[in-house]
């Protein structure tokens, strides 16, 4: 379902501009909490859930497409992209100048915070579903034409300083945390996706060289100890999730910016910090969730860790088979609540593995 079926009166933007609201957390004041009852209004979310569900549905379809062939999978997955990319009456606009917006008095919504910036992740695997989807009858010149354009116009959103107004992109990027791993993972993708040589324009390209050279000098320096943890996700209270979170978004950017020739998963800093001393520090705990040395989590803490991407990534580029081995053995399916299921980045790790095939 597209943003312009989903409207919210209290957002400041138009039907096609993505909007949602902050949700309270569990260390709200009593103020906060004083405040929320007065206006009686529950925070809206419906965007951020029908983003999420897109993200769940393409990805699943291109990878069914791609195991058996069937052209209904491929079409059933274009109707979604056209809806939210292509179509002018439903099209989301590349921006998101609203998300996590704060409700203060009944009926009115401030800006967006760099927070809701997280909550398009999900686009991440679309994007790395549609090269396989191009490759199918289902999707034309002028589809892949259009989303290319779609992305390439957030990727300048996220990347190129604003003119006017908050600097979200800007503030999400400099983040220690996961907030900054997911502007990098996004950057990423969208970036690989709309590249020259997978036939978008030269000029809307970000080059891949600078996002390797921010990813060695500035991400692994912020995020990752010389003993292979993330400090600010520890402090959260969520630090397993997160962790783990942080964890399977920094292999995927591994995974997205490494090529034949030059492997990011080798990059380390001279006093140790990197993805390879990341995997190897969080493999036990992933193996045995009892063993986490740290407070645990919470909430949902017995539904984790989930079966987590950045194994099978980094098996594959360590030769690592333990790491596979741990990563055959973990659950998929959960059950898990909402919050967590979110924090799973990569729910069809078949298109990370695989090349799209050839178009015709």
């Amino acid at each position: 379902m597209p943003l312009t079926a989903l409207v919210c009166p209290r957002s400041p933007g138009t039907a096609h501009d993505y909007y949602s609201e902050a949700e309270p957390t569990s260390t709200a004041t009593a103020a906060d909490a004083t405040a929320k009852a007065s206006t009686a209004t529950q925070p809206f979310t419906a965007h951020r859930d029908a983003l999420f569900a897109l993200g769940l549905q393409v990805p699943a379809l291109a990878a069914a497409h791609l195991l058996t062939g069937d052209a209904s999978f491929a079409e059933h997955a274009m109707l979604h992209l056209r809806a939210w990319f292509i179509d002018p009456a439903t099209r989301m606009t590349p921006r998101l100048d609203y998300g996590q917006s704060a409700i203060h008095t009944p009926g009115a919504a401030t800006g967006g915070s760099f927070s809701g910036i997280i909550e398009t992740l999900p686009l991440v695997e679309v994007a790395q579903a549609i090269p396989f989807l191009a490759a199918s009858n289902a999707m034309s010149e002028a589809d892949l034409k259009a989303l290319h354009a779609w992305f390439a116009e957030y990727l300048r959103w996220l990347a190129e300083p604003q003119d006017s107004g908050p600097r979200l992109a800007a503030l999400a990027r400099d983040r220690r945390d996961h907030h900054g791993t997911s502007w990098m993972l996004q950057v990423s993708a969208y970036s690989l996706l709309t590249a020259p040589e997978n036939g978008a324009p030269k000029a809307e390209a970000k080059s891949m060289d600078d996002l390797r050279h921010r990813f060695r000098t500035v991400t692994l320096r912020a995020q990752i100890t010389a003993e292979g943890k993330f400090p600010r996700e520890l402090s959260s209270e969520v630090p397993y999730r997160n962790s783990l979170f942080n964890l399977d978004m920094l292999a995927a950017i591994c995974n997205l910016l490494s090529t034949r020739f030059e492997s990011v998963w080798d990059y380390e800093l001279e006093d140790g910090p990197g993805v390879r001393g990341a995997i190897a520090y969080h493999f036990p705990y992933i193996a045995r969730r009892n063993s986490w040395p740290f407070r645990a989590d919470i909430a949902h803490f017995s539904e984790l860790p989930g079966r987590r991407a950045s194994l099978l990534l980094a098996a594959r580029a360590y030769q690592r088979p333990e790491y596979a081995a741990l990563w055959k053995m973990l659950s998929p399916d959960g059950p898990f609540a909402p919050e967590v299921l979110r924090t799973i980045p990569i729910q069809q790790p078949l298109l990370w593995v695989r090349q799209p095939p050839r178009a015709g």
